[in-house]
């Protein structure tokens, strides 16, 4: 039940490979994992670590009290939450999540929820919020369309983007918060457009067979970096749309820090593990290993899946409502998302959480990074 309080399950090892210190900080017979790459797990003091879990029997949002060997407490209960969906308010006060075609606003301290808006029959993505906090936006499927469902975290004047194809991670822009960049499917696949749905612009003219994934923003630069899987790691110039390489590396799920001088990774195909990169470098540094199973057959190649690739994952997974095949949770195509890492920073970037199934069930871990700089 919500408000309920569990025992710690803590525990520490010597990652193999580096040495450092890796926490665990589930260890229940269940699916349990952190927010997704592009949000912090973490309460912006760094007392508590959310995360999501299946051990009530439906996916609900949990958290590691007094990390990182504090008690666990039950967030939510009820019906079922996007289990990749929360996304912490930067004062720490609430945490915003989905609930269908719902998003939800929750009070950390007290724990009441508050309904943002409610968009009917619709599937909603992971949510993203305005630097400022007074805004969101979610990628949307309702109707049989595509599109972004932005508005004010206050619940009134929210509207439907429509786009003809299926709309990924919408996100705001750091210092210009009019602006929200989002990721299509198939390719192309950067896009930009205002929050009024006004100035649609596509960044980059990719094809199906240049790999592009996971962009974000580089921390607070206003620029993005995005992986051309599995080859390299690029910075694009928001204002000029100049590509620079920063790295050939097999960087998969990517997430920068603050001021924009390292980007957080893991790597699959080969898993080196978790690393740090130094964007004026190149350089890299290992955090740990993953040992996280990384499933999806699509990611042993360097190109987007094909109409064919879809119809075997629809064939043999359920995909539920799943706004895109890509991201559809079937071993055949990208995979569960839950057997991959997943790594992002805690807010004062001293701390990095990540998944693995390691052990047969997803479990949170974390890992301390040391002062250096990486690289």
């Amino acid at each position: 039940m919500k408000g309920d309080r569990f025992p710690s399950e803590h525990s520490t090892r010597r990652d193999p490979a580096t040495g450092a210190s890796v926490h665990q900080l589930t260890s229940h017979p269940s699916i349990n994992h952190p927010s997704y790459f592009l949000q912090s797990s973490f309460t912006p003091d760094g007392s508590s670590l959310l995360f999501s879990s299946y051990r009530s029997g439906t996916p609900q949002l949990f958290a590691v009290e007094s990390f990182p060997e504090g008690p666990i407490r039950q967030l939510t209960d009820g019906p079922s939450i996007h289990p990749f969906s929360p996304a912490m308010e930067r004062d720490g006060r609430a945490v915003v999540f989905v609930r269908a075609g719902q998003i939800w606003r929750l009070c950390l301290k007290t724990l009441e929820e508050t309904l943002v808006v409610d968009l009917g029959d619709a599937s909603l993505g992971e949510p993203s919020l305005s630097a400022g906090g007074d805004w969101a936006v979610a990628a949307v499927k309702k109707d049989g369309r595509h599109g972004l469902a932005a508005g004010p975290l206050a619940g009134r004047g929210w509207h439907i983007i429509p786009f003809p194809r299926t709309v990924i991670h919408p996100q705001f822009h750091p210092l210009e918060p009019e602006w929200i960049e989002f990721a299509a499917d198939p390719a192309p696949r950067m896009f930009r457009i205002r929050r009024d749905g006004s100035g649609l612009e596509c960044l980059y003219e990719n094809t199906n067979d240049e790999f592009v994934v996971h962009e974000t923003f580089l921390g607070r630069t206003g620029d993005l970096v995005y992986t051309v899987w599995p080859h390299a790691l690029w910075l694009l110039d928001w204002q000029t749309r100049e590509r620079r390489l920063l790295c050939e590396f097999n960087a998969w799920h990517i997430a920068p820090d603050a001021a924009g001088t390292r980007v957080l990774c893991d790597t699959n195909h080969p898993d080196l593990g978790l690393f740090l990169i130094n964007v004026a470098t190149g350089a890299r540094r290992r955090l740990c290993l993953s040992e996280s199973s990384n499933q999806g057959s699509q990611w042993r190649t360097s190109r987007y899946a094909l109409p064919e690739d879809f119809a075997r994952a629809q064939s043999t997974a359920l995909t539920g409502k799943a706004l895109s095949w890509m991201e559809a949770g079937t071993d055949t195509v990208y995979g569960p998302q839950w057997t991959h890492p997943h790594p992002s920073f805690s807010f004062d970037e001293a701390w990095v959480a990540f998944a693995s199934d390691r052990t047969g069930y997803t479990q949170v871990y974390a890992v301390e990074v040391a002062n250096e700089q990486g690289g």
